[in-house]
């Protein structure tokens, strides 16, 4: 018995330290034009979501450099096409486009680089996409986020 009354504080605590947790996501990419996921849930409990971004790789940022980009679906293309002229110190987007919601720089092999955004951006009505914006990339590269419900 005395076991079993030694856990249950215990079992309290966990729920709360899991769901700090949930309000962020490692998400990677290497030498290769694709990320290690292709969803995103974000909790309807936070506030703010962080999305870690690391390039496993080994080449450079000007070479195959990859970020993290979020807007919705419907923006990616048109936001593409706007920010490959604005060039790779400009992170390939468009600057002050309030379609970006949120975004990571361009980083290289063995760089890593988050970015935080509050959740209100997100409407349950709208389809989102996370997508990199280096030029030739964002056909191949992206994904979705969606809020759970």
């Amino acid at each position: 018995m005395r076991f079993s009354y030694f856990f249950i504080p215990l079992a309290f605590a966990l729920p709360n330290l899991a769901s700090a947790n949930t309000c962020e996501v490692e998400i990677t990419a290497g030498d290769s034009w694709s990320y290690n996921t292709k969803t995103i849930t974000v909790p309807s409990d936070c506030d703010e979501f962080t999305v870690n971004f690391t390039h496993t790789g080994k080449l450079s940022k000007d070479g195959l450099g990859h970020n993290w980009v979020l807007a919705k679906t419907s923006d990616v293309n048109a936001i593409a096409q706007a920010g490959a002229p604005e060039g790779l110190e400009n992170d390939f987007l468009p600057k002050d486009d309030e379609r970006v919601l949120a975004f990571t720089p361009i980083i290289g092999g063995g760089e890593s680089a988050s970015t935080t955004f509050k959740t209100s951006v997100l409407n349950k009505n709208e389809d989102y996409s996370f997508f990199c914006s280096f030029p030739g990339h964002t056909f191949m590269m992206r994904g979705t986020v969606k809020q759970a419900e």
